[in-house]
């Protein structure tokens, strides 16, 4: 086991991949990184199924799925439900052995559905039940229709990771949705102790847009800070949020933590540190998903020293003032993220159908 990445997973942080591919799963790539990489979950998102489905490996599934008759839409989901599917198994041991809390794979509604909370709403029953696997979780994105998404589909029993998270105003609202999911639940009479969540809250793409600002306003000196320092507020919420009257009230009743999940965490400026967004965003009761590409520099040369957030949330607090002050809009910073993540995943989803499309057709 890494030394790194033990020291990581001992101070309270889950290692989750960002990535799945069936060449992963079926070459025992998934399995080694669990045992010797301390890899404790996985995520997947259109833009990680449109570069995964190029590979030859598919070309029998697709041909299977072309053979049944199925359209490009049927076909996508039958397959990345099904590579899902046998992740989830992988991981059953995890599952198991953290009582739910890890052993979890992600599986993404389809980007066009981030304004529609019904469609998001039945797609989400829909991939839950297709997979069949109880440590499957189904993303959702945080917009305000995913809210209203999100409540329905934790009051239905399934486990969520709410996507695309840049604001602590809006993650305040996403726990809001958990929270009244999760109420609704326990007068449903769902167990809710089978029920997890995470709160992916997206990170390096924060510094981009707002060191592109600060050039722009020739404040240079605030560069790369706004991303640790938004991550430490949303933990800060998380800790005061789930230390709540209506937390422990829900607590009491089995409801367990919806944790917070630090996304996009590989680094986008070369000039920075490569493992900047892991070994500077450490404390308990959190989850990193990273690229390998990230977790395997934090397994090289990553420095471990501890909790690196809790004790910094007074400069974060300090630091979002001094950022305003330079004439950065935050509100508009994460507003405009939003929709360009929306956007992108949209833009992948995409490329994933026409990619399989013409796949299709040339069998």
């Amino acid at each position: 086991m890494n030394k790194n990445l033990s020291q990581l997973t001992d101070a309270g942080v889950s290692i989750w991949l960002d990535d799945l591919s069936r060449e992963r799963i079926q070459s025992g790539n998934l399995a080694d990184l669990i045992d010797r990489y301390s890899v404790r979950g996985v995520t997947t998102n259109p833009t990680i199924f449109a570069g995964a489905l190029q590979s030859e490996i598919y070309s029998s599934a697709l041909a299977a799925e072309k053979a049944a008759g199925s359209d490009v839409s049927k076909a996508i989901f039958n397959i990345t439900t099904e590579d899902v599917a046998a992740a989830c198994d992988i991981f059953a041991g995890v599952y198991e052995s953290s009582n739910g809390v890890d052993g979890r794979v992600s599986i993404e509604v389809e980007p066009d559905l981030a304004h529609d909370a019904s469609a998001t709403i039945d797609q989400a029953k829909e991939l839950y039940a297709k997979v069949g696997r109880e440590n499957v979780m189904i993303k959702i994105p945080a917009t305000l229709a995913g809210l209203d998404a999100i409540t329905a589909v934790t009051a239905a029993g399934i486990s969520v990771n709410v996507t695309l998270i840049f604001s602590v105003e809006r993650y305040q609202k996403v726990i809001e949705a958990y929270f009244a999911g999760l109420e609704q639940a326990l007068e449903d009479g769902v167990d809710v102790s089978k029920i997890h969540s995470v709160a992916s809250f997206f990170v390096s793409r924060v510094d981009s847009e707002v060191d592109k600002r600060l050039d722009s306003l020739g404040k240079t000196e605030l560069r790369s800070k706004a991303a640790l320092a938004n991550a430490r507020l949303a933990y800060k919420l998380f800790t005061e949020q789930f230390s709540s009257a209506r937390w422990k009230s829900l607590s009491a009743r089995g409801a367990r933590l919806q944790r917070p999940l630090m996304a996009s965490t590989g680094v986008k400026d070369p000039a920075l540190p490569d493992t900047l967004y892991v070994t500077d965003l450490v404390a308990a009761d959190l989850v990193n998903t990273m690229p390998e590409k990230t977790m395997m520099a934090v397994a090289d040369h990553g420095e471990i020293t501890g909790d690196t957030i809790t004790s910094e949330l007074s400069a974060a607090e300090v630091f979002m003032t001094e950022l305003a002050a330079a004439g950065v809009d935050f509100d508009d910073v994460t507003a405009l993220l939003e929709a360009e993540g929306v956007d992108k995943f949209i833009a992948s989803w995409n490329e994933l159908v026409e990619s399989v499309d013409a796949a299709m057709g040339q069998l």
